[in-house]
């Protein structure tokens, strides 16, 4: 299953650490680990979100791949849109899931307060 997942620029440092090969932990005030399904909604928060809200104003759409066996475990959630799902990975279960990435994570887009439009 191809997964998407927008970032900041902190997020992505500790990504780029691992080889681009698993995400961080979650911090204590984040139960959950959600990747998203589409590459039009992680965009939407990259562009709308990150940019936003993060010192550098920038943000990331970084895309992976997981084990479809895997994943088929985690419940998809429709959290607006018909675009806006999200894979709900419990937090406690991250490093394992990390252990189903296929390949390397790959940044695919950025963005920035000056951009319009996303830089692939």
């Amino acid at each position: 299953m191809i997964l998407y997942r927008p970032v900041g620029t902190e997020e992505l440092k500790l990504i780029e650490g691992t080889g681009y090969q698993a995400f961080p932990p979650r911090l204590p005030e984040q139960p959950i680990f959600y990747p998203v399904l589409h590459e039009r909604y992680a965009s939407e928060i990259a562009h709308n979100w990150n940019v936003k809200y993060n010192d550098d104003h920038k943000g990331y759409v970084t895309k992976f791949e997981v084990d479809d066996d895997y994943y088929s475990q985690f419940e998809i959630h429709r959290v607006g849109d018909t675009y806006h799902e999200e894979l709900w990975v419990p937090a406690e279960q991250l490093e394992e899931f990390n252990a189903h990435i296929i390949g390397r994570i790959e940044v695919i887009q950025e963005f920035s307060e000056d951009d319009t439009h996303p830089i692939r």
